[in-house]
């Protein structure tokens, strides 16, 4: 995938939608906008339960899903921290948290981001919701001990899935 290429997306939750490449995969992001990982390392990881993404493997790249934690059904133990750490969708479009032409939520656009899809408008909403999500850090750097890794295990599953370093 390079710029200039068109995605196209047919899968369960969105068909006929596409988009241009207009940046480098992994580059040229917004300088407010500095992601710990990748979202191959968090799919490696264990993020929301091995259940993300499975039905849109050809929109991403495959070597994105060599290393994935993924399942059929959530399963908390492929979570980083072997804890359920998430919420329906239905819960987050409840809460009006879906943005732009993401029906995923955050970490579809963080994909879509990552690839070179660049909208401002929606990158703008977005990266401003990941940086106020940086306050779960500042929790854990104020009530855990350094190196216990295991203190607050749902904030810290919680970081990692909006691609912030867990193990602060």
């Amino acid at each position: 995938m390079t710029v200039g290429d068109f995605i196209q997306v047919n899968d369960r939750m969105q068909t006929g939608y596409s988009y241009q490449l207009e940046a480098p995969m992994g580059e040229e992001f917004d300088p407010g906008f500095t992601p710990f990982h990748t979202p191959p390392e968090m799919l490696a990881m264990g993020v929301f339960e091995g259940k993300y993404l499975n039905d849109c493997r050809d929109e991403f790249p495959a070597d994105w899903y060599e290393g994935a934690k993924l399942s059929d059904a959530p399963n908390p133990a492929l979570n980083y921290f072997a804890i359920k750490s998430r919420q329906p969708l239905s819960v987050w479009r409840e809460k009006g948290w879906i943005y732009g032409p993401d029906p995923r939520g955050w970490f579809q656009w963080y994909c879509r981001y990552f690839m070179g899809r660049r909208l401002p408008q929606t990158d703008t909403t977005q990266i401003k919701r990941w940086r106020g999500f940086a306050r779960h850090a500042g929790q854990i750097r104020a009530n855990c001990d350094v190196g216990d890794i295991f203190c607050r295990p749902r904030q810290r599953q919680a970081l990692l899935q909006w691609a912030y370093d867990p193990l602060i």
